[in-house]
């Protein structure tokens, strides 16, 4: 009889795998409540195997943030084709799914948990905002944002951010209808600033040309109409 050998790992190759360990427990629970013993329990591994390869726990909490970073600011491509509210509509979806997926590791991202205040977790926060932020410059068309749209797209991400921390906290209120409320959200805070300013009144009549009656941009001004008239 015949009996496997277990293959050894390279460095790389064993470190993204403690990371991809580490990022699903931070995904089931807090980071804080997560041991050094529990990752190296689920990857196999003895807890000294561990600090061979990361320092502590910081250090590989801080490397499953930028795995999980990484993930999420690649939630925002998408494809510039269609109209925009059909894109953004997408973009909340996957959004979504990785708050849906990751919640705790969601939570411990954009709050912090061990690594709460240090410089290297903030980065990592700042660079999934700015990711955002170039992508939906990109769905506009816009290399120079003027002051008052690049103030409506950094408030629409953080109110997207805001918003998914708290459905985590109970689910309350169904997923599908706060990814199509931040949508509406997005055009609501585009036509108040369009309302005061004639530059973004130009591109909300840019963006709206392209949108059918039954997208999601022509659902929130229909039900707008609906409440004053």
């Amino acid at each position: 009889m015949t009996t496997g050998v277990r293959r050894r790992m390279g460095v790389e190759e064993r470190r993204q795998q403690l990371i991809g360990v580490a990022l699903e427990l931070f995904s089931r629970r807090s980071p804080d409540e997560v041991s050094i013993d529990e990752i190296a329990s689920a990857a196999g591994i003895s807890r000294p195997l561990v600090y061979h390869y990361f320092p502590g726990k910081l250090s590989l909490y801080e490397a499953a943030l930028q795995r999980a970073a990484d993930d999420l600011a690649a939630r925002f491509v998408e494809p510039a084709e269609g109209p925009l509210g059909a894109r953004l509509l997408r973009v909340m979806g996957r959004y979504f799914d990785f708050v849906d997926g990751h919640g705790p590791g969601f939570s411990a991202l954009m709050r912090g948990g061990p690594a709460v205040g240090s410089s290297r977790t903030n980065a990592l926060v700042d660079s999934v905002r700015q990711a955002a932020y170039d992508q939906i410059l990109s769905h506009l068309g816009v290399n120079d944002p003027p002051a008052r749209l690049e103030l409506v797209v950094r408030s629409w991400i953080s109110l997207a951010e805001s918003t998914a921390l708290i459905w985590l906290d109970g689910r309350r209120i169904p997923r599908a209808e706060l990814e199509v409320q931040l949508v509406h959200d997005f055009a609501a805070l585009t036509a108040v600033s369009a309302a005061h300013d004639e530059e973004m009144g130009a591109l909300l009549r840019r963006l709206v040309a392209d949108e059918p009656a039954d997208g999601p941009f022509g659902d929130v001004a229909g039900r707008l109409t609906s409440l004053v008239s």
